[in-house]
């Protein structure tokens, strides 16, 4: 990495991309996610580059997984970090990951952590069009909603006063090694990008290439262009539900409709004439919503439809498909839930 830039398209690219999208402010503290691989490189030097133009206080953090093929990674990102006389921060896991996801959430959780301590609002990461491309697929094949095809968006709150940034989801990965090359950047090639026991991988290296072969060799920027849409269709939707969810809860008082006791009134309940009223797909993302805020685990899609199902069912039904003994019970013209009650055979 230096201080001297040679600008280029990149560089133009992501100082209007960071302008129209207003993902980052000026004079902003900004810990960068640096692996060591061409994603972030690229990334943490064309911040460097754009530097004097936004004045931003910049910093690069790394986290060491301590993968055994990984060693001397976290030298190596501490190198770039002072060869553009940038703050360095390193977290090393106390135990290896066995899993895809165990090692994504550490590498936040210390990302958050590092950032909280040392006073940064911005999380970046190297994220591109390629990864976004990449998510759509995982997601899909896992049977997600639209909100998981559009789940890599350009910035999301990571806890109270950080954000984390996603400044490359248009540039490609291809276009990131292009630069790296170009501006002879060292990059450190991820063991972790090259297992095949990971699904990711297998989507990055057979399944992609495999649909550009036979398929549209734009796929990337297709399956990007979805997600981008599905992003504004999410806000919206997750917007009504929530006005929705809201009146739903608070108690209405209609002809011939029995209102919530005093000593019910602290029971998590919804209004079932509410909710008739609303689109089928609104009901859903209220029950997804509603459950959301009752357990720790993400609602899962039998979860949400059986809750769907309570808003015309006779009264009485329930469903006991939720953790710690709850059950959903359509009580009149409210959907209960109750603790410790039990279906009856």
């Amino acid at each position: 990495m230096s201080n001297r830039p040679n600008w280029t398209k990149l560089h133009a690219k992501l100082h209007q991309t960071l302008r129209q999208r207003q993902l980052l402010a000026q004079q902003q503290r900004v810990l960068i996610a640096v692996s060591g691989g061409q994603d972030s490189v690229c990334l943490a030097q064309l911040l460097l580059d754009l530097q004097p133009k936004w004045r931003w206080q910049l910093a690069i953090a790394h986290c060491d997984h301590r993968w055994p093929k990984d060693q001397g990674m976290a030298d190596h990102v501490q190198q770039l970090a002072q060869n553009g006389s940038l703050p360095f921060y390193l977290k090393t896991a106390a135990e290896i990951a066995t899993s895809e996801a165990a090692a994504r959430q550490w590498r936040y959780q210390s990302l958050i952590e590092i950032a909280q301590t040392q006073g940064y609002q911005n999380v970046v990461t190297g994220h591109t069009k390629s990864d976004r491309a990449e998510t759509v697929l995982y997601n899909l094949i896992r049977g997600s909603g639209a909100d998981g095809l559009q789940a890599l968006t350009w910035k999301r709150p990571l806890s109270f006063g950080l954000q984390l940034v996603r400044p490359l989801l248009e540039v490609t990965r291809v276009e990131t090694l292009q630069f790296c090359q170009k501006h002879h950047l060292p990059i450190w090639e991820d063991s972790y990008n090259q297992d095949l026991k990971y699904a990711r991988n297998r989507i990055r290296q057979e399944l992609i290439p495999y649909l550009q072969t036979h398929f549209n060799p734009q796929v990337e920027t297709a399956l990007a262009q979805t997600a981008e849409l599905l992003r504004a269709d999410v806000a919206y939707l997750e917007e009504a539900a929530k006005q929705l969810r809201q009146q739903a809860m608070v108690p209405v008082h209609l002809e011939g409709q029995d209102e919530p006791s005093a000593s019910d009134s602290t029971i998590p309940r919804l209004n079932r004439l509410v909710l008739q009223q609303a689109s089928l797909a609104l009901q859903r993302r209220v029950m997804r919503q509603f459950l959301s805020t009752m357990q720790q685990a993400a609602p899962s899609f039998e979860q949400i439809e059986e809750m769907t199902a309570l808003i015309t069912a006779p009264n009485r039904s329930r469903t006991s498909s939720f953790p710690a003994g709850v059950t959903a019970v359509v009580e009149d013209n409210w959907i209960v839930l109750r603790e410790g009650e039990r279906v009856e055979g």
